[in-house]
């Protein structure tokens, strides 16, 4: 029933592993970041060199649990090597034995979920199952380096509405079950694509795709309990992406679209996982539970407690009173006076804006 979009199991680990090593799209991708300047000038020797370093390296992986902590020890490095701190709190708010579904805000690709993982694993908790969408899947290798890492997939491009309808119950059924029946971790994001504007809004969409797999006779206090909704926080000081992000919304605003370059979204995965984040900060909220009249009412709901736990910085406060013309700290305003200074006038003010967004959305809580 969920075999085209589970992630992969313990006993087909060696065999995607395999695949994955012969994969020349795998073999450039980590030749381009690894060694530039030998993959430019001998493209092939670079990726003959990585095949094999890769043969060597993965001999020892035969179950998914050795695959994380394999990347547990990645991430203790890449936080350590491009944040001046990683921290999390709430844990005390939600039952650490129970499994959970954590819906957290969106602002970087991959590391918004590898840091709720990081988080969990440094607490001795059972790491989550990913959702990752099919629109970043361009090719059948990315699918298998996701799933054999405990991701799942969120189908986006289907034919028509009817498509898309079996497609969003299988996984509505595939989230309750992996909580409820196979007692699972799971992560997803409040919405489709990154908040690049710093608005963080859960699209009631998905919550009514959490729903469909609910009996029509079962109260939501009763579905909600058992899909355990656990909303995280996660406050990046700065963000890796944000020049692209002004220049997307830039763009946007003057001409209504924008066209994605080839590869773009790779570039933004390693920019927003290498890229200097400063103070970075993950607050687990208090879990959604009650009866709810509807979808747009549980949004509002993880709303409220992703937007009042989100740790506001002072790249935050100083954008705001930069556009608010507000005196402001002159130290913070020269950082980002520094990321700024090829931005085009409109380009700055989106720059500005996505960083403002956050203490806007915290002056406009309901009380």
């Amino acid at each position: 029933m969920f075999d085209d979009i589970r992630p992969y199991r313990d006993d087909e680990v060696v065999a995607v592993i395999k695949k994955l090593i012969n994969q020349p799209g795998l073999q450039a991708s980590i030749a381009s970041l690894k060694m530039p300047r030998l993959y430019q000038a001998l493209p092939q020797l670079a990726c003959k060199i990585v095949k094999w370093s890769l043969k060597f390296r993965v001999k020892k992986f035969h179950n998914i649990e050795q695959i994380q902590i394999e990347v547990a020890k990645y991430l203790h490095h890449l936080i350590k090597n491009s944040t001046a701190g990683f921290n999390y709190s709430g844990l005390e708010n939600f039952d650490t034995t129970k499994p959970a579904l954590f819906i957290s805000n969106h602002r970087d690709i991959v590391l918004d979920v590898a840091l709720v993982n990081l988080a969990l694993y440094k607490s001795g908790i059972n790491t989550v199952e990913a959702a990752v969408g099919d629109n970043l899947l361009h090719q059948p290798w990315v699918a298998d380096l996701m799933r054999i890492n405990k991701s799942f997939i969120v189908k986006r491009n289907e034919e028509n509405k009817r498509a898309m309808l079996n497609a969003s119950k299988q996984l509505s059924a595939y989230i309750h079950d992996t909580v409820a029946n196979r007692k699972q971790n799971i992560w997803i994001a409040q919405r489709e694509g990154r908040a690049k504007d710093g608005v963080d809004k859960t699209n009631s969409a998905l919550i009514s795709m959490l729903l469909l797999n609910k009996d029509k006779q079962m109260p939501m206090a009763d579905y909600l309990a058992e899909l355990n909704i656990v909303p995280v926080s996660i406050s990046y000081e700065f963000d890796p992406c944000d020049i692209d992000k002004a220049i997307e919304l830039a763009e946007k605003a003057a001409t209504g679209s924008y066209q994605k370059h080839e590869d773009e979204d790779l570039k933004s995965i390693t920019q927003g996982l290498v890229g200097q984040k400063g103070q970075v900060h993950l607050q687990f909220c208090q879990p959604i539970q009650g009866d709810f009249a509807n979808s747009k009412a549980i949004a509002a709901a993880i709303d409220k407690e992703i937007i009042s736990n989100y740790k506001l910085y002072d790249s935050n406060l100083v954008a705001y009173a930069t556009l608010n013309q507000q005196d402001t700290d002159s130290t913070v305003l020269e950082k980002l006076n520094k990321r700024m200074e090829n931005l085009t006038a409109e380009q700055q003010h989106w720059l500005l804006t996505m960083y403002a967004n956050p203490v806007s959305a915290k002056q406009q809580l309901p009380l």
